[in-house]
Formats: structure tokens, C-alpha cells, sequence
């Protein structure tokens, strides 16, 4: 077959054959005719998927030539402007089968380097991408669709990997160039994307170049904070930013639905501050001021624009009646000495209740006609005249109530009750005439003694601490006649000691009846019998 030509067949052939491999590579290499290397690639071809798997070095030598001859003949037909026809379109399908084949890939991946360099070589572009594609390097598909500003393409490749790092790497190049597209890929990724890592592509725009761009990145953001609910600072201190500088009517809709809690707000307020100063964006300034609690700093930049909206942050710090007043008299200065309305100053008397005409006079003129507010002068004369009858009556009901007060005081001091000879104490069951004891009003009668033990014993540390103390006295003045008297300036008669004492041992011990008042109340939860007594109690019951 050789001899008659028929160098393809022949190739087959000796393919399965034990002749030797290099007299068969050079015999074809010597053929003259035009087909010599379609006859040699096809004897490399079956050579190849002979050889064993460990036949490493063979496997690489035999494709590494049959790389070179394929690209040798694409290389011939492109430069002869064959390209579009089909021996070159099948040539190359061709040698993309071959790429694909299990063996060639194992070889190639394991020396793309070399492979990609011996492509680039001959300049088969359309191969250097084949051949990335099937190594999976997309990284180099997106860079080189990217050098030949191809960016549709490359950002279809990135599309179809769905791989988050490679969205990170290219997303900067890609958003200048065709950022609409950009970001309709980026919204349609939703949760798989981290937005903090794609800032970095958004800030590079230049507002003044490329105003498209900056709305692209509003709308990415803008979709982040409402569909993914994002609440990082980075996005939310970015889109402000944005919103300042290309849309300020959507940043004031902004800032009133975050709202004006420090504690919750998902941006800078020192940031978003600076910021809306720098653009002279006033509203937004008073907004963050107010969020950040500077009232008078608000109300001082809202006068500069606007009185209402100077009025309506005064009256924000709800529970600071101070800084409140404070806050409106500034604004009823501003439109005294600076606008000259007398009329809307007054009235400011009637937005705020805090606010009296006495406040406001001094910011007037010396020589400003009275009848602009004679009104607010009567009214106000009129409620301090309310008030002071108001004081009166307070004063005339205090002084009734505390002359009820002290007839009922004497009173109980001329109260009495009868104690039968027969009655016995409440605690030890005694006759209650044996000593000095104390009768209350619902009936039960302690002594003296028995009833200073029993509170004692029920009271707090400090006060049995007290009553013990107060015995001890009353003990050390029972021998001697204590008629010292604790005289005032005026030289009154006052009690002796011994008086005083018993009338502070009264106030503590006998205030309530030990049965009837709070002390009984508050021992239900103690136990009947002491737990320290407990086993000895059950003891004597057994």
C-alpha cells in the first residue's frame, strides 16, 4: 500500500505492526506528497492509543507531535485564507476529538504550560480557547476574551461557571465596560454572591465620566438591601454615598425608612454626615444630626433652609422639656431678629405650650409697637393670674386639712378603753393588770414586756438592735430619779429622757397590733416550728 501511494491506509497498517517506530516516522516524513502529514498523524494517531498507560514518555513525545502537525497544517490553510472551508473546520474538529481523548488529556493537563505556549506559538487563537476550554482553565478564556475587548463573551463564560471567586477576579474589568449586564448577572447569582467582595468593582467609576454605571451599581445595591435584606455597613455607607451624589431625592426616602435610631441604623451616621456636608445637602444633614442626637445643631442648620423643618426637630427630644424650650426659643429668635415676623413669632406661643411671651420679649426691638402682641401679653397675664388663685386655693385646702390633721391627733389622745381586772395577756396568758401593757384598738393586750420580745424577735437586725439598746437605757435610769430636761431655746418644758425613750419604745413595738397588722402578714410563710427544734419536737410527739 505504501509503494502504490496509498499512504493513509498504509499508516493504518503499520500502526499494528512491530516495524520499527522511528524507520516508520521517517519513511513518511520523506514522502513528497502533499498528504505525507495526513498520513504520518494517522500513524501517530493508532501508535497512541496502542501504548499502555505506563508508557508515560512515549505517550508524551507522540503527542506533542501530533500537536505540532495538526497546528502546522491549520496554520497552512489559515495563512492560505482556507479558514472558513471545510478542510479547516474538519482539521480542527479533528484535533479537538484528539485533546479530548482520555490518554492526550491526562498528557496535556500535566504540561498545559508547554501546550499553551506551543498554541500561542502559531497563533490558532480559536485552538487556545478550544484547548482551555477542554483543560477547564477558564480563567484564561475570561483573560483573553478580556485583552481583546471581547466583554459580552467573557462575561458569558463567567456566567455559565457559576463560580464566585472568578465573578470577584473579573467583575471590576467587566462593570466598566458593559456595567448593565454586569449587574443583571450579578442579581440573577441572588444569595451565591457575598455584595461586601463586589464593592470594590462598584467604586471605581467616575460620576463624572460614566453616570450609567453609578446607577447600575444604585440598582445592584438597591437590590441587596430590599430582596437579600442586606444590613452591612460597607453597602448601606456606599449606596448613601451613591444616593448623595447622583439621586438625592431617593436618599431622603432612604433615611426616613431606616429611621433615626442609633442603635439600629445600618450606616456611618459620622460617614454619612461628612459626606452630605460636602454635596451641601442640608435636609439629609438635619436628618443625621437629629438621628445622632445634635438637636441644636439641627435646628440650627434647618433654620438656614427651612422653619418648618427646624419646628418639627425641635419638638423630637420628647422627653427633654429643657432642651425643648431651649430649641424653640431659637427658632423664635431666628424669625424676630432675622425675619423680622413679629406675627409668626407669636405664634410660636401656641405650637408650643412651653414657650411664654416673657421668653420672647427680650428678643424684640426696644421701640416695637405693643399691639402686635398685646394679645399674648393679656393671655399671659391672664394664666399667671389663673395660676396664683389656683396657689391660693391649694394653700386655703392645705391649711383646712392640716387643722383636721391636729383635732384628729387630739383626739386620739382622749381616746380610752376598759380593761376588765379578769384580762390576761394575748402571749403568756397572764393577768394583764400584774404589769405595765399595752391595749389596742381591736381589743388584744400584750404586756409590756411579752410584747417588746415577741416584735424584737420578728423585726430586722437594726431595729431588735434598737429596742434591746432603748431596755438597756430604761434598766441604767430605773435607780435614780432622771429629771433632766431636754429644754428648747424658749425654755419650754420638754420630756425627761426617760419619757423620750419610752415614747420611741412605743413607736417601735407598739405602732400595730402584733395579730392584726403587718407583722402578722408577713410571717404566714414561717414554719410552725422552728427547724432547729424540729427533731427535738418530733421526739417529744413520738
Amino acid at each position: 500500500l505504501f509503494q502504490k501511494k496509498e499512504y493513509v491506509k498504509s499508516a493504518e497498517l503499520y500502526a499494528q505492526t512491530r516495524a520499527s517506530f522511528e524507520e516508520v516516522s521517517l519513511k513518511f516524513l520523506q514522502c513528497a506528497e502533499e498528504d505525507n502529514e495526513d498520513s504520518l498523524r494517522r500513524f501517530l494517531s493508532q501508535k497512541l492509543r496502542g501504548l499502555r498507560t505506563a508508557d508515560k514518555t512515549q505517550t508524551t513525545v507522540i503527542t506533542f507531535w501530533l500537536i505540532e502537525l495538526f497546528l502546522n497544517r491549520l496554520g497552512t490553510l489559515r495563512t492560505a485564507g482556507r479558514q472558513n472551508e471545510g478542510t479547516y473546520i474538519n482539521l480542527a474538529a479533528e484535533f479537538r476529538s484528539l485533546l479530548e481523548e482520555p490518554k492526550v488529556a491526562e498528557c496535556v493537563s500535566n504540561n498545559r504550560s508547554a501546550v499553551y505556549k506551543l498554541i500561542a506559538k502559531h497563533g490558532e487563537e480559536n485552538i487556545l480557547i478550544d484547548f482551555a476550554n477542554i483543560m477547564k482553565d477558564f480563567e484564561r478564556v475570561i483573560q483573553y476574551h478580556l485583552q481583546n475587548k471581547n466583554y459580552v463573551a467573557a462575561l458569558e463564560v463567567l456566567t455559565r461557571q457559576n463560580n464566585p471567586e472568578l465573578v470577584y477576579q473579573f467583575s471590576p474589568t467587566l462593570v466598566q465596560s458593559i456595567p448593565q449586564r454586569t449587574v443583571d448577572m450579578w442579581i440573577a447569582q441572588e444569595k451565591r454572591l457575598d455584595p461586601a467582595r463586589l464593592i470594590p468593582a462598584l467604586v471605581q467609576y467616575d460620576n463624572i465620566k460614566d453616570r450609567s454605571q453609578g446607577c447600575e451599581a444604585i440598582r445592584y445595591l438597591e437590590f441587596c438591601v430590599g430582596k437579600l435584606g442586606s444590613r452591612d455597613e460597607a453597602i448601606h455607607n456606599y449606596l448613601l454615598a451613591l444616593y448623595a451624589r447622583l439621586e438625592p431625592d431617593k436618599l431622603m426616602r432612604y433615611l426616613d425608612i431606616e429611621g433615626q435610631d442609633q442603635a439600629t441604623v445600618p450606616y456611618d451616621l459620622k460617614y454619612a454626615l461628612r459626606v452630605c456636608s460636602e454635596l451641601n445637602l442640608t435636609r439629609a444633614c438635619v436628618h443625621i444630626y437629629t438621628t445622632m442626637e445634635l438637636y441644636e445643631e439641627a435646628v440650627d442648620l434647618a433654620l438656614k433652609v427651612d422653619i418648618d423643618l427646624a419646628k418639627l426637630n425641635a419638638d423630637k427630644p420628647e422627653n427633654n422639656e429643657e432642651l425643648r424650650k431651649k430649641l424653640w426659643l431659637k427658632i423664635a429668635q431666628h424669625v424676630v431678629t432675622e425675619q423680622k415676623d413679629i406675627k409668626r413669632a407669636m405664634e410660636f406661643l401656641q405650637e408650643c405650650d412651653l414657650i411664654k411671651i416673657e421668653d420672647i420679649l427680650p428678643f424684640f426691638d426696644e421701640f416695637v409697637r405693643i399691639d402686635h402682641f398685646k394679645e399674648a401679653i393679656c393671655a399671659s397675664l391672664e394664666e399667671y393670674n389663673a395660676h396664683i388663685e389656683g396657689l391660693k386655693a391649694e394653700m386655703e385646702e392645705a391649711t383646712r386639712s392640716a387643722k383636721e390633721i391636729r383635732a384628729e391627733i387630739q383626739s386620739f389622745r382622749n381616746k380610752y378603753a376598759v380593761a376588765q381586772s379578769d384580762e390576761k395577756c394575748a402571749l403568756c396568758e397572764y393577768a394583764v393588770m400584774n404589769q405595765a401593757f399595752y391595749l389596742f384598738p381591736c381589743g388584744h393586750m400584750f404586756h409590756s414586756d411579752c410584747l417588746s420580745a415577741e416584735v424584737q424577735q420578728h423585726s430586722l437586725p437594726a431595729k431588735a438592735s434598737r429596742i434591746e439598746d432603748i431596755h438597756r437605757q430604761l434598766a441604767m435610769l430605773s435607780g435614780r430619779d432622771d429629771s433632766a430636761s431636754l429644754s428648747s431655746a424658749a425654755g419650754l418644758p420638754s420630756l425627761t429622757t426617760r419619757e423620750k425613750l419610752m415614747n420611741e419604745l412605743d413607736d417601735l413595738i407598739a405602732s400595730e397590733c402584733l395579730f392584726c397588722g403587718e407583722m402578722a402578714i408577713r410571717s404566714v410563710d414561717e414554719p410552725f416550728i422552728n427547724p432547729e427544734d424540729y427533731e427535738e419536737v418530733m421526739n417529744d410527739w413520738r
